[in-house]
């Protein structure tokens, strides 16, 4: 057996792709690891090897149960019913559940309620002369989406924030700290949901609590997953995203310029920036094979977990000609990156995520006229997202 090394290599370089992943991609693709917690595991570092594991049905989710996964924190986090340690045909079950929700068809629908979102937090923000994009702009936007959605009462996004935070931390929050704010998670959702049962409505909890009392096609434990899944997972990636892409267009000032010329290219742009710009610390969740495969020429024996690496994948020069340089001219092709993932767990509020993603870029972009840092920009640390904690932003105001 190969001897391990520990994994990550180091310290994230903000949103740098670590450059070891270069190196294993040329020289040792499918290579072993010792994660901080867990056990040993494989991480696969080329673009076709990545999507092998995240689409092959010979790697499993649900064979994760029981084992000691690879992980960057002491304790995993567990909720019984969580569609992400689920494999078809279960997995499919609840996902053709929420998808209807979440078709490109309804989330363009939603785009004009993003937009006035989008502009009246932009609103504030010129009034006031300057802005911190997090908590101004990007937190907001998409939460109050995913609120309206699912029905999740807006004032209480801060309880929920933190929240969330516990479900992603690594060093942020201590193991008991994370298990008392999913519990506190937990109880919330369910209080939502024992409200739907007293008093219908037509919002996406509304809807999963129909499925689950009338039409018997989920479990209580299933109905709950759900709920908490989908709220935190429906604002953290574009909350994160948005000032990611902004400071990546701000330190690449010819392709911002290339964007600010021609806001056409917006929709591009995002596909682009969801290649280019990590959102993750490197290593997906572990998938496990459920028989012997082969990666790169490297066996990988049944009942062995893989850990694959996305923002590694969307360097692979092999997939993405000139690879490590941002060109929001690329040619789309929106299933080619892997930024949302891939086959069963594809990301399935990625037509949202795009969307919001959209106007995002091109309100600020339209209506803040020389967008620029005005200020020391801080980063998030202890948790398994990268992106800025607060980023102050200035722009050409009015004479």
């Amino acid at each position: 057996m190969t001897t391990a090394v520990s994994y990550p290599f180091g310290e994230p370089a903000r949103l740098d792709p670590e450059p070891e992943f270069a190196t294993l991609r040329a020289e040792r693709p499918v290579s072993r690891v010792r994660l901080p917690f867990g056990e040993e595991a494989w991480l696969a570092t080329r673009y076709e090897d990545v999507r092998t594991v995240l689409g092959d049905p010979r790697f499993s989710r649900a064979a994760a149960t029981g084992r000691d996964e690879p992980r960057l924190r002491p304790a995993a986090v567990g909720v019984p019913g969580n569609i992400m340690a689920l494999d078809p045909p279960d997995h499919t079950r609840l996902r053709r559940l929420v998808m209807k929700a979440f078709t490109v068809r309804r989330v363009e629908r939603l785009r004009v309620r993003a937009q006035e979102i989008a502009d009246e937090l932009v609103d504030a923000m010129v009034a006031r002369g300057h802005a911190e994009l997090v908590e101004d702009f990007a937190v907001p936007l998409p939460t109050t989406v995913i609120c309206e959605l699912l029905g999740v009462p807006v004032a209480d996004r801060d309880d929920f924030r933190v929240w969330s935070d516990a479900f992603l931390s690594t060093t942020r929050y201590t193991p008991d700290e994370v298990r008392e704010h999913v519990a506190s998670l937990s109880r919330y959702m369910a209080g939502l949901i024992a409200r739907r049962r007293e008093s219908p409505t037509d919002d996406l909890i509304g809807a999963l609590v129909v499925a689950r009392d009338e039409e018997d096609r989920l479990s209580e434990d299933e109905l709950l997953a759900l709920a908490m899944g989908l709220l935190v997972a429906g604002h953290e990636t574009t909350a994160s995203q948005i000032p990611n892409f902004v400071h990546t267009l701000l330190t690449h000032p010819d392709q911002l310029a290339v964007l600010r010329a021609d806001l056409d290219l917006v929709p591009r742009a995002v596909e682009e920036l969801m290649r280019y710009v990590p959102l993750g610390l490197g290593a997906g969740i572990a998938r496990y094979a459920v028989e012997d495969v082969e990666l790169s020429g490297v066996l990988v024996r049944a009942g062995e977990p893989v850990l694959p690496v996305l923002v590694s994948a969307n360097r692979d020069e092999t997939a993405f000609p000139d690879a490590d340089r941002l060109d929001l001219r690329r040619e789309p092709r929106s299933s080619h990156h892997v930024g949302f993932g891939h086959g069963a767990h594809h990301c399935l509020g990625a037509p949202l995520a795009r969307m919001e993603l959209q106007v995002a870029l091109d309100t600020l972009l339209r209506r803040l006229p020389g967008l620029r840092f005005a200020g020391e920009v801080r980063w998030k640390e202890g948790m398994a997202t990268r992106g800025p904690a607060h980023l102050p932003l200035t722009w050409d105001q009015p004479a």
